[in-house]
């Protein structure tokens, strides 16, 4: 068991203020103050997968369809759609008034240029790419997919809760995919102030008047997002005490991603609400880089399937409340519809040291090298890094354990070279649960190698796409839990990652905040009184 910190026990009003408004900007009851659950350290969210990246996304961007509470799509910036050629063309019309953050109108050729150099950097819509045979805007207010065949799924792509599909002026789309978007304009609810912003430390948002609300209550990514505070800014403060403090005498509002070692003096702070606020919760992954040895082999990924113990991993990230986690978790959503117990004996089976160990000297491991990537500054990879750490040293890996910031970690993870040229070996990850749900929103799960998401170590597995590509043929519910149970098994012989575990991350803010959307943080809807 990892020893966690000793932490404060109190934070008296005695405190000193932490932090002092921007210069000229006097202190406003319309003013959140956010501590996000890591620093901001890549703006374009187009190009970068960090979650931190989408919930900044979320505030300055729009996208065409949102997902909602019940994990359905419903139209966004799109007044609707139509359906032509036996599904073979898409025709999506915008809503009226939509204006971009700069005061140029939204029209259909921004999409088509956001959409083109989205789906060139995000896996899922590469799919959708290779299945059009034409993208265009017809009007300013419309945009046509032409496909190659029926796509059901388009509103989905669009609309889902990662890597979104955000629009932004055609100008700053056409930058190439591999250099980072430089203004932050888009047409969503908030203004990013790039004046105010300081790197590892904060990032500002101001309420955009022009922005027009879809129709519908708020819910996840759809409906109305009225805004009815003037001001967000996001603070930085890696230290868990230092964050519990700040939230606790009122200098900070919201802290998105409250340690479990505190959330106990946080419930009992008067003025201080505790809450699981996205029921999708998260899965822990532990994530090999497929392209270099060890790892490329999978029968030494396979060996670390009998020493996984996903019990000691959520304690470590939740501590004890059973509540807040659960074990013997697969590929798939807990507790959803296609979640399935099949090849589960991998990591219900007794945990095994010894096991691992002559699994290891069986497939061949030699010694080489592992590079273990540790954002120390993200309390939940930090912790499980340290048990899967510890399970790697006892069954005699050569573990070279990097204990670095999230800002230097995720640029890391985007190298194919060998460990000795800056390259890694493995990583503890998070999804949102959500992503889960099926196999074509499983980014995690995709077996297309080189091509695919870089924080996902670039698995390769034709019989995963297979299996994926079955499940996409049928509208059968029956006939997809089988695929799904037979892709489970699959993905239990291939190990594009090994499950860690499911937990809810509880959020804390102030008791004067109201109507906080449910779901990943979003500042929408909420008042502050």
């Amino acid at each position: 068991m990892v020893h966690r910190r000793t932490v404060l026990k109190a934070a008296g009003a005695s405190v000193m203020p932490l932090f002092t408004p921007a210069l000229g900007q006097a202190h406003s009851r319309s003013t959140v103050k956010f501590i996000p659950q890591a620093d901001l350290a890549l703006l374009d969210p187009v190009q970068s997968p960090a979650l931190v990246s989408r919930n900044h996304g979320l505030m300055v961007f729009d996208t065409l369809y949102g997902m909602d509470g019940s994990f359905s799509i419903q139209p966004q910036m799109a007044a609707g759609h139509s359906i032509e050629d036996d599904g073979r063309s898409w025709i999506i019309t915008l809503r009226d008034g939509l204006v971009f953050h700069d005061g140029t109108p939204v029209r259909g050729r921004d999409a088509v240029a956001s959409i083109e150099r989205w789906w060139r950097l995000d896996v899922l819509a590469k799919q959708l790419a290779s299945v059009t045979d034409e993208l265009s805007a017809p009007t300013d207010k419309t945009i046509r997919f032409r496909l190659k065949q029926p796509f059901p799924s388009l509103p989905f792509v669009l609309g889902k809760p990662s890597r979104c599909c955000f629009i932004m002026p055609e100008r700053l789309a056409q930058t190439d995919g591999a250099k980072q978007v430089t203004e932050i304009i888009g047409s969503g609810p908030f203004r990013f102030l790039a004046e105010e912003r300081m790197a590892g430390q904060r990032a500002v948002y101001e309420k955009f008047a022009g922005y027009v609300p879809a129709a519908g209550a708020p819910s996840f990514m759809a409906g109305a997002k009225v805004v009815h505070v003037d001001r967000v800014e996001w603070h930085t403060l890696p230290d868990a005490s230092t964050a519990a403090a700040a939230l606790r005498v009122g200098e900070m509002d919201w802290w998105e991603q409250p340690t479990p070692d505190l959330l106990p003096q946080l419930k009992s702070s008067r003025g201080v609400t505790v809450q699981i606020k996205d029921k999708g919760g998260y899965l822990a992954l532990l994530q090999f880089n497929h392209l270099q040895p060890p790892f490329n082999n999978p029968a030494i990924r396979r060996a670390f399937l009998a020493g996984v113990n996903q019990a000691d991993c959520m304690t470590a990230v939740m501590g004890d409340d059973r509540s807040l986690w659960k074990d013997n978790v697969g590929y798939f959503l807990p507790d959803s519809p296609l979640a399935n117990n099949a090849g589960m004996e991998a990591l219900t089976s007794p945990r095994s040291v010894d096991a691992v160990k002559r699994a290891l000297g069986a497939a061949g491991y030699k010694g080489e090298k592992v590079v273990f990537l540790v954002p120390t500054d993200l309390p939940a990879l930090n912790a499980v890094s340290e048990i899967i750490a510890d399970m790697f040293r006892r069954s005699g890996v050569n573990l070279d354990y990097q204990a670095l910031d999230w800002g230097t970690v995720l640029p890391r993870l985007s190298s194919q070279q060998p460990v000795d040229r800056g390259g890694w070996s493995v990583w503890c990850n998070y999804a949102p649960g959500v992503l889960a749900i099926n196999p074509l929103s499983h980014t995690f799960l995709r077996g297309i190698g080189a091509a695919g998401f870089s924080g996902a170590g670039w698995p390769t597995s034709e019989a995963l796409e297979r299996y994926r590509d079955a499940y996409m043929s049928t509208g059968d519910l029956a006939e997809q839990k089988k695929i799904i149970a037979d892709m489970q098994r699959q993905a239990f012989e291939d190990v594009p990652y090994i499950p860690l575990g499911f937990y809810y991350q509880p959020t804390a803010y102030r008791s004067n905040l109201t109507d906080v959307v449910d779901g990943m943080p979003v500042f929408w809807n909420l008042k502050k009184g």
